[in-house]
């Protein structure tokens, strides 16, 4: 075949794809009219359930699940009408044929995404939590703005937009702060160890019961919970409502200066962390009854020790220097310094 054959051949070829195209716009126009009027019913169909269900809490996710579902279904309806008008053979079984065949190549390319998708569906049914929920999920803490088939959107309390998969809600431990009407706040106040704890404890409850928004059913605790190293913890607990985290911010913050400027007021003392170290036997003839067991030295045979000081020990020890030297004036010159 000559070139001039060859072009005359290739350009017939196009020309009658062409002819075929043009012969198919009418049935390409007429599909694309009917996919968009399918996606339409589709979008209508959905909006109608969502809003049918909207005033019906218990009901909502539930309309969720369904309104996206036969979204879905109605958009698969109208693509086979469409092929089927654009392609008189085409069948559905066709379809369904190939996408069987294929069925186990696509099942493992698009795992997470139908594993987020049944996840999504199961809480949109179980409703662990709901929209405008306030949820903790590991590092994030905000509340629910969406929950998709695939995903859960959260706005985090500093502004930001945090995109969860359902598959790793629904498979790890979700803390829901709004799942009740109320909410139990608590704080560990530390006092002095020579303070009354009876009468810290009822000047905490004074101001506790003193902050507007705080429960009195049920009422508010102070509870001793550690003695630590430098303070007598007692731990104040109250409860809110509604348990939203601005609620908590607010009465926390109202609590907590009530409470210290209750203490202060009444001489409770409110003590930073300190620490004593005592060397061997150093105690003041002050320091308690010398008789029981004190810090540093143990108190048996009814032997009760005299107290010792840094000092006395420094010259005793120069002392016994001085004798085995043969030399009494290191010991005049520590008396001097000392005294």
């Amino acid at each position: 075949m000559n070139p001039k054959d060859s072009v005359t051949t290739a350009w017939g070829k196009i020309q009658a794809m062409i002819d075929s195209l043009i012969l198919m716009l009418p049935n390409i126009l007429l599909a694309i009219i009917v996919f968009a009027l399918f996606f339409i019913a589709a979008r209508v169909f959905k909006s109608s359930v969502r809003r049918l269900t909207r005033k019906h809490r218990q009901a909502r996710n539930l309309g969720m699940v369904l309104g996206r579902l036969a979204q879905g279904i109605i958009i698969l309806v109208g693509l086979f009408v469409a092929l089927s008008i654009v392609i008189p053979t085409f069948k559905a079984g066709d379809l369904v044929q190939l996408l069987g065949i294929s069925g186990v190549a696509i099942g493992f390319a698009f795992r997470d995404i139908l594993q987020n998708f049944l996840a999504g569906i199961l809480i949109l049914l179980t409703e662990p939590f709901k929209l405008d929920d306030q949820i903790a999920f590991k590092s994030f803490e905000g509340t629910v703005e969406d929950i998709q088939t695939r995903a859960t959107t959260i706005r985090t309390y500093d502004g930001r937009r945090v995109v969860i998969p359902n598959a790793e809600l629904f498979t790890n431990s979700v803390t829901v702060n709004t799942a009740f009407e109320n909410r139990r706040l608590e704080y560990n106040v530390g006092i002095g160890y020579g303070d009354d704890i009876d009468r810290a404890k009822e000047l905490i409850l004074e101001a506790i019961a003193s902050i507007k928004g705080v429960l009195h059913d049920p009422p508010p605790e102070a509870l001793v919970m550690e003695l630590a190293e430098s303070t007598v913890d007692i731990r104040a607990r109250w409860w809110i409502a509604p348990p939203r985290r601005a609620e908590a911010l607010d009465s926390r913050d109202m609590v907590l200066t009530a409470i210290k400027n209750k203490l202060t007021a009444n001489g409770i003392d409110l003590p930073f962390p300190t620490q004593q170290m005592l060397f061997h036997d150093q105690t003041e003839d002050t320091d308690g009854d010398r008789s029981r067991q004190r810090e540093g030295w143990p108190a048996g045979n009814n032997q009760v020790p005299k107290p010792r000081s840094i000092s006395s020990s420094l010259r005793k020890l120069a002392e016994k220097r001085a004798q085995k030297d043969g030399n009494g004036n290191q010991s005049d010159n520590l008396d001097g310094m000392l005294g």
